[in-house]
């Protein structure tokens, strides 16, 4: 049996909003959920230490492989991964479980998602937890014209704009692309040097070159797990989740009409000390624009905070519910 089926509950699928999400569902249905949102490039088996922690304490949580991803659903234009898609997706779910509420908790992209469920969908939203990921407000411009001028043209976020060859390079040859971002400590701190095109985290030509067998990081995943990760997005490849990075100019044309704040519900922000992409300092602009934000800090952790630090990460989570979304 493959670690997909050892360390996670059976996959469940819902037709919602136009597509399959596959979904993984734990812990009694009963109280307010707490739906897991994965980044890039991950999986719903990024949770796994977290579905067991939350549903061993008693709390009812949902992982769902996001559309581009996993078993779900892949759609073939690069609009269908835009934020009302992406959201309207997180809604739909609710709506097949027969849940009016639920607690969205997000890491990388599902940050962004999680960020912007009250935004866009306030009556769905009981409280939200960004793991990394920071609520961002929109930005004053086009984001891609300002990381294009802040980081250069291969920063991976402008060069995720580009048609095909994205796609082509990291999913060339899978369990090397997944070896090189599964590390632990994964701050990539390199990625954040110029690269010989002048660019910063130009994660192309870092996973070009890179030569695990020199990687003096520790891998973060078993092999069974990076089997799990590499064999995913060699069945799927990489269009879907490198298209939600496609629409960073849509959807921050979407924003300008979207309220700038969230106020009303609790919120938990969990920033990992070591990540380099999305570091502690992002998140000390929130307290202008959550109403109700606590903040914490998982020290000697890189990017992949929930798999990094599972311990930590589950104690602050629970912490928060129990004393926030009482049993």
């Amino acid at each position: 049996m493959s670690a997909l089926e050892t360390m996670m509950p059976p996959v469940q699928r819902a037709a919602v909003n136009g597509v399959e999400i596959a979904y993984y569902e734990a812990g009694p249905r009963q109280g307010v959920p707490v739906v897991l949102c994965h980044g890039f490039p991950e999986l719903a088996f990024s949770w796994r230490h977290q579905i067991k922690a939350l549903a061993d304490a008693g709390h009812w949580v949902i992982a769902p492989d996001q559309r581009g991803y996993g078993l779900s659903s892949k759609p073939d234009k690069v609009t269908d991964y835009d934020i009302d898609h992406l959201t309207g997706d997180m809604a739909a779910l609710l709506d097949h479980l027969g849940v009016e509420r639920a607690i969205f908790c997000g890491h990388d992209w599902g940050g962004i998602v999680v960020w912007q469920m009250p935004l866009i969908h306030p009556s769905r939203v009981a409280g939200v937890i960004g793991l990394n990921t920071p609520f961002i407000p929109r930005a004053p411009a086009d984001p891609i014209v300002i990381m294009r001028n802040r980081f250069g043209p291969d920063m991976y976020i402008v060069w995720f704009q580009n048609p095909d060859e994205p796609e082509a390079v990291l999913g060339a040859d899978t369990t090397k692309t997944m070896s090189f971002f599964m590390r632990r400590p994964a701050a990539l701190q390199a990625a954040a040097q110029p690269s010989a095109s002048g660019s910063t985290f130009a994660f192309k030509d870092l996973l070009q070159q890179w030569d695990g067998a020199a990687d003096p990081r520790d891998p973060l995943l078993t092999p069974d797990e990076l089997a799990v990760f590499a064999d995913s997005f060699r069945n799927g490849g990489f269009f879907g989740p490198v298209s939600w990075y496609r629409n960073f100019t849509r959807n921050w044309e979407r924003a300008e009409t979207l309220p700038t704040r969230i106020d009303g519900i609790p919120c938990l922000m969990i920033t990992a000390e070591l990540d380099a992409v999305l570091p502690p300092s992002a998140a000390e602009p929130m307290p202008a624009f959550i109403g109700d934000l606590e903040t914490k800090l998982v020290r000697g952790s890189g990017h992949w905070t929930q798999q990094e630090k599972p311990d930590e990460v589950n104690s602050l989570i629970l912490d928060w519910l129990d004393r926030r979304f009482p049993k």
